[in-house]
């Protein structure tokens, strides 16, 4: 069942471009690795290849992580976890890879090898310090 993500969650999620952890499973071990993301709509929109691609495939359960320092000392964080799936259709595919682009600032073209996926959010958390 999903949670929708409460409005000073979404507030966090969408107030700069932060590095988040993405959380998957490795022969039943965390796998932990960062990675640029969007969020939109109510779901979680990040690219990927490799290692944390080939884990979302064999078991999509998933944990994002973002959390804003300032000078080494934590101001606020938010953890969602959910459900992951590679976005097939290849004009959302494309329009997904843009947004995240140019939310990092980069040009829409780039990191093109990676492959979207979508994260639908099961539960979340988050805090201010």
């Amino acid at each position: 069942m999903s949670e929708s993500i409460p409005d000073e969650a979404e507030s966090l999620l969408t107030s700069e471009p932060l590095i988040a952890h993405l959380g998957t499973c490795h022969d039943e071990k965390p796998h932990v690795a960062p990675l640029w993301y969007n969020y939109r709509d109510g779901t979680i929109e990040i690219a990927t290849t490799g290692r944390k691609l080939k884990n979302i495939e064999r078991n999509p359960r998933v944990a994002l992580s973002v959390q804003k320092d300032e000078d080494g000392h934590p101001q606020w964080g938010v953890s969602v976890r959910g459900t992951a799936h590679v976005i097939e259709d290849e004009e959302e595919s494309e329009a997904a890879l843009v947004r995240i682009n140019r939310r990092y600032g980069a040009d829409d073209d780039a990191y093109s090898g990676n492959t979207p996926v979508c994260i639908d959010v099961g539960s979340v958390s988050y805090w201010n310090y």
